[in-house]
């Protein structure tokens, strides 16, 4: 199972070819999704040679080689891990029970609109993302974007082959839906509010991918979770492809914080506009922004879908097994209410809390990225400190989304925050100013004025490594 067979026109290690049914199914929807990608997708690039690695097998190691590619030929495909013996559910009212291989019955909906929703967020991001190719700061980055691009399009057919094989007439209508709705589309937009937000720029870029795509990976991890066998199973594989893009992003924006730096240091007193760079309280507005409308994709701190879900075994908490009772039954959560305009603090059963737990490890899971930015600063001599915004800061779904609060999570009269809000969010001045930066660079090994160059290339490729061909 650990191979992967790529002489298919699918490639897969599900033994696709056994299943006729769903083979011809599958590559119905293939020409369909090579139409989205080439509308949908990166512009431009899809007759350039791209360094990619590619999966080949689904061990942890040696999963994936790098070689030229155009993104169009690229061999998105089927890919779950090894099927574990004996494997039982995890948590929730069947514990221990055999994992399933089928869908329940009972179940069917909630599993659908998981896997849905899911699905969505992959080629929403992709579509976010397409005109980025034409500002990219360097070959090295420009490659990485395309990285991401590609397996974001392969978790796409992850969880399209699920809809597909396992929900019938249902799952093929979801699978066609994912390819029609766009991001940003007033009348068919994405499902989730964050995957229809602008990513214009590469600050923009590097913020998604450090906050937003880390939402992603906790999605992952609790799914990866679940007594569906083969949801559990294709997350598992995505959470290997899922690292790169949060590496993209942490070290992203530590580069143009680093670049900064050395333009302060360079240039003692003087604008760090007029050199070319990007302020570092600007960054900071740009964090704020991204991490917390990615707080929000968690969804209300209390939620009777989160408890149906974990009860039912179809969403688990991340990393399961470090918890000593998987059923939650005994258990509270206490959370903060707002209302009125006080707080107030309130036990609810720990099944309602699902969402809000999943969100607690997500803001931890943050917070060492900052301490990773703050170190940059740390070793230019620089003052400046970055910060993680509140989690009351800036939502509009939950607890918190009909109040307003500043980063440090005060809250604060709707005046106070049109008076100050300029100085915690970007303003339309900060975006021109970002996007007037934009301007690609082409030459291998070369780099933007704005950014620093990387600590080391991909695969070991030195610095002025052609990652995109002409």
């Amino acid at each position: 199972m650990t191979s992967i067979d790529y002489s298919q026109k699918i490639p897969n290690n599900v033994d696709l070819s056994s299943d006729k049914r769903l083979q011809r199914a599958l590559e119905r929807w293939q020409p369909d999704y090579i139409e989205w990608w080439r509308s949908a997708g990166p512009t431009d690039f899809n007759e350039r040679e791209i360094y990619l690695r590619t999966a080949v097998s689904v061990d942890r190691d040696g999963w994936a080689n790098f070689g030229y590619v155009p993104m169009p030929d690229y061999r998105w495909g089927i890919f779950l891990t090894e099927r574990e013996a004996d494997r039982r559910v995890g948590f929730g009212d069947h514990e221990g029970e055999d994992a399933w291989q089928e869908v329940p019955g009972e179940y069917r909906n909630w599993l659908r609109r998981l896997i849905v929703t899911q699905a969505d967020t992959e080629p929403a991001s992709v579509e976010q993302q397409r005109l980025l190719g034409h500002t990219a700061p360097s070959l090295y980055d420009l490659r990485n974007l395309f990285q991401v691009n590609v397996e974001e399009g392969r978790h796409l057919w992850a969880m399209v082959y699920l809809l597909q094989s396992y929900f019938g007439r249902d799952g093929r209508e979801e699978a066609d839906e994912l390819l029609d709705r766009r991001s940003g589309n007033p009348d068919h937009p994405r499902i989730l509010g964050t995957f229809n937000e602008p990513c214009p720029d590469w600050l923009s870029f590097f913020c998604f991918t450090m906050f937003t795509d880390r939402d992603g990976k906790f999605q992952l991890l609790a799914l990866a979770e679940s007594g569906f066998d083969p949801l559990a199973r294709s997350c598992r594989f995505m959470l290997t492809e899922e690292a790169h893009h949060m590496f993209v992003g942490q070290t992203g924006v530590a580069r143009v914080i680093q670049r900064t730096c050395e333009l302060m240091n360079e240039n003692p007193g003087k604008d760090v506009c007029e050199l070319g760079g990007i302020p570092l309280d600007l960054i900071q507005r740009y964090v704020n922004f991204w991490a917390s409308s990615s707080v929000d994709l968690f969804g209300a701190e209390v939620s009777s879908n989160a408890s149906n879900f974990f009860r039912s075994g179809l969403k688990g908490r991340a990393w399961e097994d470090r918890y000593d009772d998987h059923q939650a039954l005994e258990g509270a959560y206490e959370f903060e209410r707002f209302q009125d305009g006080a707080f107030s603090t309130e036990e609810v059963p720990l099944r309602n809390a699902m969402n809000e737990v999943l969100r607690d490890e997500y803001i931890k899971d943050n917070e060492k990225g900052v301490v990773y930015w703050n170190r940059v600063c740390e070793k230019a001599g620089v003052e400046f400190r970055f910060q993680l915004p509140h989690r009351r800061f800036n939502r509009n779904i939950g607890e918190y989304g009909e109040g307003r609060f500043d980063p440090e999570g005060n809250p604060l009269e709707e005046g106070l925050w049109e008076v100050e809000v300029d100085r915690w969010l970007p303003t339309q001045a900060d975006r021109d100013l970002v996007l007037s930066l934009m301007k690609p660079v082409t030459e291998p090994g070369r780099m933007a004025g704005w950014i620093a160059p990387p600590a080391k290339g991909i695969n070991g490729q030195s610095a002025d490594f052609e990652y995109v061909l002409a």
